[in-house]
This record gives C-alpha cells, sequence and structure tokens, in this order.
C-alpha cells in the first residue's frame, strides 16, 4: 500500500476529522500506486492518519475511508458501514417511503449517494475511488434492502473533475423510472432517470411542514417549484390559491400531475416562465401574495462565483418581499454550501432594507436528518431555509 505523507508546518484539517486531503497537503508519496487504490496518510512524522482512495486526477487527492490502523477496505468494510447508515435512517426517518440511504462523507462513505424511493434505489459513485466499487456496493445495497431495481445517475460534471464518464441506467431490473413515493401523507411522482439530483428534493422533506399554519386561508407563490411538493403542502395546509413557477415545462407537467394526485388540482396553478421575470412583471401588476416560497437551485458552486450567487439570492428576496403585504411570510432557502447561514442572513438583510421592509425571524431550518452533517466537515451543509415574517 502507498503511502501519502502530509507536509510539515501546516494547519491540515484532516488531522481534525475533516475526510479530504488535497494535493498542496502532500509533501511525498511512497509506493505504487493505481488511480483509485486505498492509501494509508500519515503525518510529516510517519504517524499514522488514515486509508483513502487516491485520485491524481482531482484536487481532493485522497478521500479517508477509515481512521482505523488495521481495518482493511474489503466488501465487509462496506457491508458494515452500510449497515450503519441504514440503522441510522430507521432511527431518524418517519412518515416516508423514501428518504436519503447515504449521504456521502457524514456517512463515512465520500463521494457514494443512495436515495431509496418507494420500492427503488437511485445510486450515484462521484468520484473514481468509490466508482470502482461501485458493483460491490450495488450488490450489498440489493442484499441489505431488498429493492425492486437499481438506476444510476452518474451524470454529475463532478464525475469528469475525477476523470470519470457521465453516465445513467439501470444497475438492477428494467422498470419505469416515473415511480410513487409517499411522504407526510402525500403522493408523488419521481422521476429516477430526468429529475434533478437524484429524482427528487429529499432535502427539503421536513422543512416543507414547515407551512403548516402559515398557509392557511394565504394565497401563496411558490417560486422555482420544480415538481411542485412546496405547492401541494401549501394546499395541503389550507392554502386557498397556489401559483406555482419555474422555467421547465417538464417539471410542470409533473407538478400538475402531482397536484392532481392528492385531490389540490383546483387549488394549484402552474405557470411557466423565469422566476426573476416573473416576479418583476407581477410586482409591475400589483400583485399580492400572502406567502412566498423561494426554492431556487444553487447560484454558486464554487467560493469565486460567490459575489454574483449573493446579488442573485437578494434580487429573488427583494422582489418576493415587495409583492408581501406587511406581516405577510417568506420562506427562501439557499442550497449553495459557499453561501453561508451568516452570509445569506446579511443577504436577506441587505434586501429589506433596500425595499424599507423589516424582517423577523420564525424560524431558521436546514437540510433533513437523513443529510447529517458532520461537524469537521462544513461541506457536508448545504441547505439554509429561512422563515421569515415580512413588515
Amino acid at each position: 500500500m502507498a503511502v501519502v505523507k502530509l507536509t510539515r508546518g501546516q494547519p491540515h484539517r484532516v488531522l481534525h476529522g475533516h475526510p479530504w486531503v488535497y494535493g498542496t497537503e502532500v509533501s511525498d508519496i511512497h509506493g505504487h500506486f493505481n488511480p483509485g487504490d486505498v492509501v494509508e496518510v500519515v503525518d510529516h512524522r510517519g504517524r499514522f492518519v488514515g486509508r483513502g482512495y487516491i485520485n491524481p486526477a482531482s484536487q481532493i487527492l485522497v478521500r479517508l475511508l477509515t481512521r482505523e490502523q488495521g481495518e482493511k477496505i474489503d466488501r465487509a468494510f462496506f457491508h458494515r458501514r452500510l449497515t450503519a447508515a441504514l440503522d441510522y435512517r430507521r432511527r431518524v426517518v418517519r412518515d416516508t417511503n423514501a428518504c436519503r440511504l447515504v449521504y456521502a462523507e457524514a456517512d463515512f462513505l465520500p463521494a457514494l449517494i443512495v436515495d431509496r424511493f418507494g420500492d427503488y434505489l437511485s445510486v450515484q459513485t462521484l468520484a473514481l475511488g468509490m466508482d470502482v466499487h461501485k458493483q460491490t456496493l450495488v450488490d450489498l445495497l440489493d442484499e441489505l434492502v431488498e429493492p425492486a431495481g437499481i438506476y444510476e445517475r452518474n451524470d454529475v460534471p463532478v464525475r469528469e473533475l475525477e476523470g470519470l464518464p457521465l453516465k445513467t441506467g439501470f444497475l438492477k431490473g428494467h422498470f419505469n423510472p416515473v415511480v410513487e413515493i409517499e411522504e407526510n401523507g402525500l403522493k408523488f411522482l419521481v422521476d429516477l432517470a430526468g429529475g434533478q439530483k437524484t429524482g427528487y428534493f429529499l432535502d427539503q422533506r421536513e422543512n416543507r411542514l414547515a407551512l403548516q399554519g402559515l398557509a392557511e386561508g394565504a394565497r401563496v407563490l411558490d417560486c422555482f417549484c420544480h415538481t411542485g411538493t412546496f405547492s401541494v403542502y401549501a394546499a395541503r395546509f389550507g392554502a386557498r390559491k397556489v401559483l406555482g413557477i419555474d422555467v421547465s415545462a417538464d417539471a410542470l407537467e409533473m407538478a400538475g400531475e402531482n397536484a392532481a394526485r392528492n385531490g389540490f388540482r383546483s387549488v394549484c396553478t402552474f405557470r411557466e416562465g423565469n422566476v426573476f421575470d416573473e416576479l418583476r412583471a407581477m410586482d409591475r401588476a400589483g400583485e399580492r401574495f400572502d406567502l412566498i416560497i423561494l426554492d431556487p437551485p444553487a447560484f454558486t458552486k464554487s467560493r469565486e462565483a460567490l459575489e454574483g450567487a449573493a446579488r442573485g439570492y437578494k434580487e429573488i428576496n427583494l422582489r418576493a418581499m415587495k409583492l408581501l403585504p406587511p406581516g405577510g411570510f417568506l420562506v427562501t432557502c439557499s442550497c449553495s454550501y459557499h453561501m453561508t447561514e451568516d452570509f445569506f442572513l446579511q443577504v436577506l438583510l441587505d434586501a429589506a432594507r433596500d425595499v424599507g421592509r423589516q424582517l423577523r425571524l420564525v424560524e431558521l431550518r436546514r437540510q433533513a436528518r437523513d443529510h447529517p452533517m458532520l461537524l469537521a466537515s462544513p461541506e457536508t451543509y448545504y441547505l439554509k431555509c429561512v422563515v421569515l415574517q415580512v413588515w
């Protein structure tokens, strides 16, 4: 096994629990290895740090799998890790047959994502060192979960940074990739082959419940509504009218089906459009809503683009605030890791000042419990959901 030695004199995060080692943190590598192999990481004095897989093509040279010196990375290792991940979900997930079963670094299986949608699994292996074990992982998931089918969603651009091809397809069985799930008493269609992420935004499951009470009797605007989950929840919690807006016609078609499936087709209306343009047009038309939901895609995936992302978040929130009467509610989200919680709150405050409004924080929420955050790895905390009352 090759040995990767850390440089002297740097405050290496990996020594304090973070699972990544960057190439710039390494002084030398002893021994032969192939990309994707498991290597040993030691500090500058040669003391054991952990074992993980290596890929010189990636900025993240090594991703740690274990800090136990004698632990082998074999089928038994992955069985233990997957069993622990499944046990955790049995303890924290309620009222749904859909959840994230494996959340990468937070489950000590870096770059592996496994989502359950009813009887089916969606799998992503986002780094070379995990991809080489894909068949073992699929076999173990089949054994432990016994799904009716498994679908591969390895069409994520981050794989290209690892020198991996983009690909999708069936890993077990051949089935209709549009499946139905149940969540908090509601039913939703999920497209495992063509939907966003692995097919559905599981991370917002608990946040959607925050609409209870806020939506009752309200006229609701759901921006970036995708397949209409927030819209359907708003209708369930007593909204008199819900308008959902998204740029994707395919997503809106499924949103309409989801509303009808739950008996809310007469309450929910969906419109194709660019949210930025629609918010401006509604402001000019004097439209008003009692509750507005903003759940945009990530505006930045890098620190370098953060300034532009902040302008985007400020713009949509400013426009939404103008459409709310005094006392109206705004549920606004950011799924950009680089947009930290404190920075996001500052952006919201700046938007309110620009339109002469006051904000009252009702609740600050995060990603669902099946997406746990590893405190030593802040990258695992990405979703912020802020519930505000606007005056």
